[in-house]
C-alpha cells in the first residue's frame, strides 16, 4: 500500500475544495451529490472521507474557500478607492461573469440554498461576508470603514440579486439591459451621500 505525504494529503483536500465550489455554483448545493463531486476532483468515494466528515463539512469550507477567494482575488485586488469600487461593479456586473456561474460568485449561485444550510454554513458564510464587505467598505471610507459596512453590504445584496435576476431571464437583451441599469444603480448607491 502507497503511503502519501501530508502535503499530499492536502493538496487532494484543496482539490476537492475547489472542485467542489465550482460544482456547487454550477449545480447548486443539492444538485451536487459526493460521487459527481468526488468525480470531478478524479478520485473515488471512498476517499472523501479522509478529507470530511459529511457533506456539510465539505458545503462550509467550499463556501467559507470561495468567499475567501473572492475577497482575495476581486476586492484586494481592485484599484484603490473609488476607481477600485467601479472595478468591483462593472466586473460583477457583467455578461462574462453572469455567463460563467461556476466561476463566478458565490452569492449570487447560492445565496437560497445557504439560508437553508446548517448553522455552521451559515456562520461561516457571514464570516466570508463580512471579510468581503470590509474590504469593499474600507475602499469606500478608508477613514472610517466601519460606517460604511452597511452600505457595503447594501451594495452587495443589490449587485448579487441583479446578478441572479439577469442569469434567469431567457431574453438575452433583456438581461443586458437589467446589468447596465443595476450597474448605473450601484454607482448611484455609491456615489449617495459620498464625497468619493
Amino acid at each position: 500500500m502507497v503511503r502519501y505525504g501530508k502535503e499530499h494529503k492536502a493538496e487532494t483536500r484543496r482539490r476537492i475544495i475547489e472542485t467542489a465550489g465550482r460544482r456547487f455554483k454550477q449545480d447548486g448545493i443539492d444538485g451536487s451529490g459526493v460521487s459527481t463531486l468526488m468525480k470531478d476532483a478524479g478520485l473515488t468515494n471512498g476517499a472523501f472521507y479522509a478529507h470530511f466528515e459529511s457533506k456539510d463539512d465539505l458545503v462550509t469550507t467550499a463556501i467559507a474557500d470561495q468567499l475567501k477567494a473572492q475577497a482575495e482575488n476581486v476586492v484586494a485586488r481592485a484599484a484603490p478607492g473609488r476607481a477600485g469600487l467601479e472595478q468591483i461593479v462593472r466586473g460583477y456586473l457583467s455578461p462574462q461573469h453572469r455567463d460563467s456561474m461556476g466561476d463566478g460568485c458565490p452569492n449570487a449561485a447560492l445565496l437560497d440554498e445557504i439560508g437553508r444550510c446548517t448553522d455552521t454554513t451559515r456562520q461561516a458564510y457571514t464570516d466570508g461576508v463580512l471579510i468581503l464587505i470590509d474590504g469593499i467598505a474600507d475602499r469606500m471610507a478608508p477613514e472610517a470603514p466601519a460606517s460604511a459596512r452597511v452600505k457595503a453590504l447594501s451594495l452587495l445584496g443589490l449587485m448579487a440579486g441583479t446578478l441572479q435576476l439577469a442569469r434567469a431571464l431567457t431574453d438575452s437583451q433583456l438581461a443586458n439591459a437589467l446589468l447596465d441599469q443595476g450597474v448605473s444603480n450601484a454607482l448611484a448607491l455609491l456615489d449617495a451621500g459620498q464625497g468619493v
